[in-house]
């Protein structure tokens, strides 16, 4: 079904406001709320923030929560597809009539002194339309930092900050102290935190805060911790429980580090009145799925879509795909935005590739491939520049054995045009899902 004029309408109207760019602050985000009756306070929230992994634990904590009978709102940024990824409830995302009627709530509230940027817009439609749909609980990711963060309106029932490393500079500051201040932010008065930061002098940081403002902090590997066992199973050693043989549907080594947050702030959610089981975490880890993430889209050739938008995650994948797939063929389809030390995500995803593929998403802040090409071809000698994501895509799996890999990363906006494509182009495979 197609989206109709008035949904089209709001969403060009939204757009627009992307020519305000990125500022921070709460002045506005507070203002809009208020005015709407502050939505935000009608149920409770998780407040994740953190340099990777928080779309993954907010993710698989929405799908624990709603495990376990609650009504649940979940917000993240950036969309793959369609904006309506953004804001879910229960899992799914909500309809475009849902974001009709929330934009044009926000759009007749009062903004106070500036108009709202895209980002205040998104996050304030979201926190109105959980308001409107009585959910119970809303989980929501932070979009840049945390202190000054739209998303930094509502106040947690538990805050997690998932791990620090050196990203939007220009905003948050030029050194991991300076980042963790910034994603510190989250944490309010006598508020849990759980964290999984491993630099001293991020954890030095922290402390700091989270004693001035009497919230308890719980640190991964100090205050919990986890032991990997056989077939991607793993061990839960808690702040209060011990739980045997876990598992997540996500797919990563990776990620049974964030599994470790999402079990500590289960179990501060248990000890603060939720009702939660050990089933129901156990159900909400298996069923939860990540879009984008290690996504596997096909069977033959293998299709894997992963955002690997940092070096981290670019590290992090290049890891999965040494352990898991080093005996196929594979070829790298990647395009990289210009805030990112592209050489260095170059050096870390292409070696062990067969070919790479260049190209660029429809956003203004991406490189072009040729500036990426001189670099990539020091590395995979097969490289080639394809500057529609659509229709590189469509070369490297019309040039791939059915036994061969293909994996699409570098960007989340890459990768949502790759999915956009395969899911509506023309290509055909022989098992896609």
């Amino acid at each position: 079904m197609k989206p109709n004029n008035a949904y089209i309408d709001c969403l060009n109207e939204m757009y627009g406001l992307r020519r305000f760019g990125i500022i921070l602050g709460l002045n506005t985000i507070k203002t809009i709320l208020k005015s709407l009756g502050n939505p935000h306070k009608t149920y409770k929230c998780i407040h994740v923030a953190g340099t990777n992994g928080k779309g993954s634990i907010a993710s698989s904590l929405s799908s624990i929560l709603v495990a376990s009978g609650y009504k649940v709102g979940l917000f993240t940024s950036p969309h793959l597809v369609r904006f309506n990824e953004r804001i879910s409830v229960d899992n799914q995302p909500v309809s475009d009539a849902s974001v009709i009627r929330s934009y044009k709530a926000v759009k007749q509230a009062d903004y106070g002194k500036r108009e709202p940027t895209f980002f205040e817009y998104s996050t304030a439609m979201a926190l109105y339309e959980f308001g409107r749909q009585k959910v119970d609980w809303a989980v929501v990711e932070t979009g840049m930092g945390g202190r000054l963060d739209a998303t930094n309106a509502v106040t947690p029932a538990v805050a997690i900050i998932s791990n620090i490393s050196l990203e939007h500079q220009f905003y948050l500051g030029n050194t991991i102290a300076e980042i963790t201040g910034e994603k510190g932010g989250i944490i309010k008065k006598q508020i849990p935190v759980v964290t999984g930061v491993k630099q001293k002098q991020a954890i030095s940081v922290l402390e700091k805060i989270a004693q001035e403002k009497q919230a308890p902090l719980y640190r991964y590997r100090k205050d919990f911790r986890v032991r990997r066992q056989q077939h991607k199973k793993f061990n839960y050693y808690g702040i209060d429980h011990t739980w045997r043989q876990m598992t997540t549907g996500l797919l990563g080594n990776y990620q049974v580090d964030n599994t470790a947050l999402i079990l500590a702030a289960c179990e501060i959610l248990m000890k603060r009145g939720a009702k939660i089981s050990l089933q129901t975490i156990r159900d909400g880890l298996e069923q939860n799925r990540w879009p984008g993430r290690l996504d596997v889209v096909s069977e033959k050739p293998l299709v894997i879509l992963d955002g690997a938008h940092n070096l981290i995650a670019a590290k992090n994948l290049a890891r999965f795909l040494s352990d898991n797939l080093s005996d196929r063929k594979l070829t790298i389809v990647t395009g990289i935005l210009d805030d990112k030390p592209y050489e260095t995500i170059l050096n870390a995803l292409l070696p062990g590739c067969t070919r790479a593929v260049l190209t660029r998403p429809k956003i203004d802040r991406a490189y072009a491939p040729e500036t990426l090409l001189p670099a990539a071809k020091k590395i995979v000698k097969d490289t080639i520049v394809i500057p529609d994501v659509g229709d590189a895509v469509k070369h490297a799996v019309e040039t791939s054995a059915p036994e061969d890999t293909i994996c699409i990363a570098g960007s989340l906006y890459v990768v949502g045009e790759a999915k956009e494509f395969l899911e509506t182009g023309d290509i055909q495979f022989s098992n896609m899902f």
